[in-house]
Formats: structure tokens, sequence, C-alpha cells
């Protein structure tokens, strides 16, 4: 703690308030079937600072995780905020090699490793000449890491009260390494403090969230959006985190939202495709008082088709890793299908032009800039993309984005995703809420292409609807009928999947490089 800042810690206020306050035995996790309770949360926080104490971790130390979404991962992250240490989650999707470039990045000697997950630990070793020790969650063989001294959760047995550290609001807390769209994961450095702000900026006011909410999340706790979802929302007002082991599925979902009495729904809008296109019964949803989708633009169909199965608002937002969570967002009581929605109360938002100078008409395309208290530090050892990204108290989003005449933020594009064809600005949002609209197609994802004389084109990717195939020759015709000359598809592309980042946005270098 620097200055005499006021004693705070974001594991102490997101579960010993409950606990001391008389609340202990309220449900905080429900888990396969297995419940637990705040009391019984916090005995395993208080467990997870013992085994990471006695593994010569001091306050300020990173240590990595790579942990699938069950008790352990509220045991490990916020034991590790509790001790002042600094838990660093990792994509649960990565390859044991990319794991070990993370780790061997952020200086972690310790691993936290869920058995489910051992085939990555080889190469998570290998990348990592840092690394000490790793713990392994599980009894299953280990093989490829004589090199660490590993441990077993399991033998972790004491749960008496363990040390809270002494920490601030302005206290490093945690990194997240961003999802890259561009293929180079960066640290976002967040502090104890920002976990709050989110809740006071978005949670509450926003989502109305109340202890009687039961939160189910499609994205997983490795990565912002699921962290408030699944973690830091529930456990603010002593609600039930229900968590998801397995890789998700519209089957598994619908079950778990049915079976559990889910009140909020998290989801991506390629997720809420598939949940459409899954043939559910509206009773699947008769919990759900709401449905929050991030990290892609829902398509303005798809939202007033999910809306209309689940007979409750569906609620698109945008948000970031450097913000932490959501920004800008739609609301309970009105939505604009197609749009972000309005700003959340704490945070402002401004384009600007290339030149950096403020947009202030409507309707004009600009690159959207964003403030807050829940922004992030920077990246780790990464000065030049923080210098970029973190412009005097401004995050700079990389997000093209028009303000409407209602003060509504409506998605055009990333910077580096907009198309330029025939010298005019594309949104592939924009395309693909179009082509989204017919009923063969499942999910697209446009991108720019060159032509055989060099002039950049539009090109479609297409995901068909089950028991569909991609017609070209009808889905150009749909798009004459909907949009002007020089917006439309000059190609179509069938494919079995759309290349994905952890959060559900496209990955589309990866399909311009398929076409180069």
């Amino acid at each position: 703690m620097h200055g005499g800042a006021e004693q705070y810690n974001a594991a102490a206020w997101l579960v010993d308030r409950h606990v001391a306050s008389g609340r202990g035995d309220r449900i905080a996790i429900r888990c396969q079937g297995r419940s637990t309770t705040y009391g019984e949360l916090l005995e395993e926080v208080w467990r997870a600072q013992h085994l990471l104490a006695g593994l010569g971790l001091d306050v300020g130390d990173r240590f990595a995780m790579v942990v699938q979404d069950d008790e352990t991962f509220p045991a490990f992250f916020l034991g590790g905020l509790r001790s002042g240490l600094v838990p660093v989650p990792l994509s649960t999707m990565l390859r044991g090699e990319a794991l070990g470039e993370i780790v061997a990045d952020s200086g972690a000697a310790v691993a936290v490793v869920s058995e489910t997950f051992s085939d990555a630990i080889p190469g998570l070793v290998a990348g990592a000449p840092v690394l000490e020790h790793l713990v392994v969650i599980g009894d299953a063989a280990i093989d490829g890491a004589e090199r660490v001294r590993m441990h077993r959760w399991s033998d972790a047995t004491d749960r008496s009260e363990a040390h809270k550290a002494e920490t601030s609001r302005d206290t490093r807390a945690f990194w997240l390494y961003s999802s890259g769209t561009t293929g180079v994961p960066k640290g976002v450095m967040h502090r104890h403090g920002h976990i709050e702000a989110t809740v006071h900026h978005y949670a509450d006011p926003v989502l109305e969230i109340t202890p009687d909410d039961r939160f189910l999340s499609v994205a997983k706790l490795f990565f912002a959006y699921g962290l408030g979802n699944s973690l830091t929302f529930p456990f603010a007002v002593g609600a039930t985190a229900i968590l998801n082991p397995a890789p998700p599925t519209p089957g598994d979902m619908a079950a778990l939202i049915a079976d559990e009495r889910a009140t909020l729904f998290f989801s991506s809008p390629g997720f809420c495709a598939a949940l459409l296109d899954a043939g559910l019964s509206p009773d699947t949803f008769a919990s759900v008082r709401a449905s929050i989708t991030a990290g892609e633009s829902l398509p303005a169909n798809v939202q007033t088709r999910f809306a209309e199965l689940t007979g409750s608002p569906v609620l698109d937002g945008i948000g970031s890793t450097e913000l932490l969570h959501i920004f800008i967002s739609n609301r309970l009581d009105r939505q604009v299908p197609g749009s972000s929605g309005w700003l959340c109360p704490g945070y402002d938002a401004e384009l600007r032009d290339d030149d950096g100078e403020v947009i202030d008409a409507v309707d004009m395309p600009g690159y959207l800039h964003v403030q807050g208290d829940s922004a992030a530090v920077g990246y780790w050892q990464r000065p030049e993309a923080t210098a970029a990204a973190f412009v005097d108290g401004w995050v700079r989003t990389g997000d093209v984005y028009v303000r409407g005449e209602q003060d509504e933020w409506t998605f055009l594009g990333r910077n580096n995703d907009m198309i330029k064809a025939g010298g005019i600005w594309v949104s592939p949002a924009e395309v693909e809420s179009v082509l989204i609209e017919h009923e063969s197609v499942l999910e697209a994802a446009v991108v720019g292409a060159r032509d055989d004389q060099g002039l950049e084109t539009v090109v479609a990717f297409v995901l068909p609807a089950s028991g569909a195939t991609v017609d070209s020759e009808v889905l150009l015709a749909h798009c004459r009928d909907r949009m002007e000359a020089f917006k439309r598809p000059r190609r179509i592309v069938g494919v079995d999947e759309l290349p994905k980042t952890a959060t559900g946005k496209i990955r589309r270098f990866e399909l311009r490089d398929r076409l180069t």
C-alpha cells in the first residue's frame, strides 16, 4: 500500500463482506449439481492463500492460472487478490506452447492448472523457463513437468483463516491477457478498485442485479467478460454464479438455463444464433429476465428473434479487456436492435477522426475513445502499445462507431477491419446484419480483399443454418434488395466454422489470410 491510501481488498469486498454480515450461508456457486456457500468459499480462498504462500510467493508476485470454470477458479483468483498477489488467468483454449510464451512474458514462477488441461503442461513448462512450481488441480498422472516442482491441490488441507494483505484500491490486482484478434496477446493490468467500478457503473444501474439473481455465462472466467458475468457481479451482491466447466454447447447451456433457473444469461452473438438454430422451446428461458451479449456486434435480426424466443430483453453492449467490462449498453426498458445502446453511468466516450480531432456530428463515423475509472493501468512490458492505447486519460478502443440522434452508439467495425470499396467506407457489421436476415444463414463474417486489379472488394464468409446450404446467387440477390451496390459482397464463401477468439470475436485476419 502506498502513501497512506485507505485499505481496500477486492476479494474481501466480494466474499468476506457477506460472511461478516451474516450471509455466509447463501449459495455463491452452483457447479454440476454442487452448491458452495459464501462461508465455504471463503474457506477455499484461505486454503488457496496458504498453498500459494507455501510456494514462496510474496505481495506483487504473479502466478498463472489455466483453470476450468469450477469452484477452484474463484478460490485461486480471490486467494491471490486477498494475499496481495497478482493472478494471471490464461485462456484454456490455447496450446501448451502458446501458454508457455504468455507465462514467460508474465514472469510467473507458479502456474495452477486443472487436470483437464494436462496435455498442455509439457509445452507450458518447456516454454516458460522462469516457472518453478506447478500446482495441479486433480489427480491425473502428469508427464513432461519434471523440470518444475509439482504440487497437488488435494494435498492442501489448511482452511484456517489466512492473512489479508494491506492493499488499496490502487494496488495492482490481476492481469488479463487480451484475446488477440491481431494474434499478439498483451497483459492488461488492473487494480483492486476496478472490479467494484464495473459493478457500480454497469451491473448495478444497467442490469439492476440483486442477491436473488442467478448468473449463467457462455463466456468463460479467464477473460474480462466472463470474469464479470460469473464471478465479480454475482459475488458483489451475494448472488449465485452457475459455473459450467465443459465447453459450451447449445444443448448443454439450454439445459443449465432451465435446470438451474438462470435469471441473467450472458452470451456472444454467435451463440445466440446457435441457440436460435437449435429449435428450443420458449419454456427453456422461463426464468431468464434478461440476456446480455458482447464480443461482436449483435445483428438486429438476431436480437429481435432471440428476444421473441426468450420473452425477455436482449441487451447488446460493448466492453473491452482494457475497461474490464461493458461501458456502452442497451437497457432493460429500451433496446435499439443493431445498436450497442447508450453510455453507461460513470463512463465518457467520444469519437475522433484520423487527425485525433473530436467529432461532434451525429452519424459521422469515428474512432471510439472511452474514459472511466475501470480503465487498465496499461500493458505489461509494452510501452509502445500502452502509449498508443492509453492517451491522456482516454482508452483508444480500436473500434469505429457512429453516434445517433438519440445518443445511441452503433458499431461499424474495428479500425483495421473497415473496408474501403470504391473509395467509400463499408462497415462489415452492416453487411453481416443483412446477410444474417436470410433464413439459410446462421453467421456471417465480412472482410475486405483485393481483386485482380488490386482494388478492395467485399467478401463474405457464411456459416449456414442447420439443414441449409450456402447458395451464393440467392444470397447476392438478397443483398441487392437491401443495400447499396458498393456495400454488396462481390464473393460469398461457405464455411463449416468461423475462426474466433475466446471472447467470441471473429479473427478476421485469418479469413483475410485464406483469401491471399
